[in-house]
C-alpha cells in the first residue's frame, strides 16, 4: 500500500518534471505566437470550471488555516509569530503531506489530491460536518467517512428505528459505518451521541473504544468474528479508497486487529446470541439479527431482541434511561 508520503512524493516530482524548460518555453512560444506553435484551444466549460473550484478550494484552506491558533492543534506559539493563525509548514506537518504540494494546493494548482490527504487536511484543520463536506465537494471527491451524508437513510428508516424502541437497532453498512440508530441502540455499549461521527464504526470502536469494548462479554471473539466478516465483504471493494482507508487505520490504531486480520479468516452474516454489561441495567442477553435493505448485502438494519424475560424488562429500563437523557 503506498504511503501518504511516497503518495505526495510522487506529485511533488511529478508536478516539477511538468514545469521544467520545454514545457515553460512551449508555453512561452504559444503565448508569443512563435512559428510552429500550436494553436490555443478555446478554454472548456469544464476546464474554466475546474480552475475555479481550485481557486474556491485555496482560499478555504487558506482561511480556516490562518483562523486556527497554534495551542488548538497542540503546537507552541514561540516569540516570533507572525503569520496568523497556522504556518503552511505546520499544517502540512500535521497532515504528513509535502510542505511544497501543500503549498501549490494553497496557490490553486492543477495537482490531484486523493480523499486519504482530503481526510487528513479536514482532521488537521478542524472542520465541522458542513466545512468537511465543502472541502471535498471544493475538491471533487467523495467523503468516503460515515459522516458524509447516506441517501440510504430516508425519514421511513429512521421513524422505523424508533418506532423498533425499547429494542435496541441500527443501520450499518457492510464496512460497520453506523450511518443511524435509536435511543436505545445509542446507550447499549457506549454514550454514542458523545463519539464523533466519522468514529461510528464498529470496527473502530470494538478496537479502540474503552467503553464499548468494555461492554462486550466475549470481546475477543467478537473482533475475530467482525474481522473476518469485514474481510469477506471487502474482497468486493479492494480499490475502494474508503475501505482501504479504514482497514490502514485499525491496522495502525490496534494491534489486536493486526493480529485476527493477519489470520486471514473469513465468516459470512449470521444471527448469534450475544451477552453485553450495559453500564447502566447490567447483563442483556440479546439476539441479533441483520434485516437487509437491497438484494446485496450492503446497507442493513440491524436489531436486538431480548433472549429472555429478564432482558426484556432490562431494554425497558435501558429505554427509559435514553430517553430521560435525551
Amino acid at each position: 500500500m503506498t504511503t501518504m508520503a511516497e503518495e505526495t512524493a510522487v506529485r511533488e516530482n511529478g508536478a516539477t518534471g511538468s514545469t521544467g524548460a520545454t514545457g515553460v518555453q512551449g508555453r512561452e512560444a504559444q503565448a508569443l505566437g512563435a512559428p510552429g506553435a500550436p494553436a490555443r484551444e478555446p478554454e472548456s466549460r469544464a476546464s474554466r470550471e475546474s480552475d475555479i473550484r481550485r481557486h474556491e478550494l485555496a482560499a478555504f484552506l487558506r482561511h480556516r488555516r490562518e483562523h486556527l491558533t497554534p495551542e488548538q492543534v497542540g503546537l507552541p506559539r514561540g516569540r516570533r509569530r507572525r503569520t496568523p493563525g497556522l504556518r503552511r509548514e505546520e499544517v502540512a506537518h500535521l497532515s504528513a503531506v509535502g510542505v511544497t504540494w501543500y503549498t501549490w494546493l494553497e496557490q490553486a494548482r492543477d495537482i490531484q489530491v486523493s480523499v486519504q490527504v482530503l481526510d487528513a487536511l479536514a482532521r488537521t484543520l478542524m472542520l465541522d460536518q458542513n466545512e468537511r463536506a465543502h472541502l471535498f465537494q471544493l475538491a471533487g471527491a467523495v467523503d468516503p467517512t460515515p459522516a458524509s451524508r447516506c441517501p440510504t437513510i430516508t425519514p421511513a428508516l429512521l421513524q422505523t428505528l424508533e418506532q423498533l424502541e425499547p429494542l435496541p437497532a441500527c443501520i450499518q453498512n457492510s464496512r460497520y459505518d453506523i450511518l443511524a440508530y435509536n435511543r436505545t441502540y445509542g446507550r447499549l455499549l457506549c454514550d454514542l451521541d458523545e463519539v464523533p461521527a466519522e468514529d461510528r464504526n464498529c470496527m473502530v470502536l470494538i478496537t479502540t473504544n474503552e467503553q464499548w469494548r468494555s461492554s462486550i462479554v466475549l470481546l475477543d471473539e467478537s473482533i475475530r468474528l467482525m474481522a473476518a466478516k469485514f474481510r469477506a465483504s471487502m474482497a468486493g471493494h479492494l480499490a475502494d479508497p474508503a475501505w482501504k482507508m479504514l482497514l490502514k487505520r485499525l491496522r495502525g490504531e490496534s494491534e489486536q486487529f493486526r493480529e485476527v486480520w493477519e489470520r486471514h479468516e473469513v465468516v459470512g452474516s449470521r444471527s448469534k446470541t450475544k451477552f453485553f454489561d450495559n453500564r447502566y441495567v447490567g447483563r442483556l442477553t440479546l439476539v441479533h439479527t441483520d434485516l437487509w435493505l437491497g438484494p446485496g448485502e450492503g446497507p442493513r438494519m440491524v436489531t436486538y431482541a431480548p433472549a429472555d424475560e429478564e432482558s426484556r424488562e432490562r431494554l425497558e429500563k435501558l429505554h427509559a434511561v435514553a430517553v430521560e437523557r435525551g
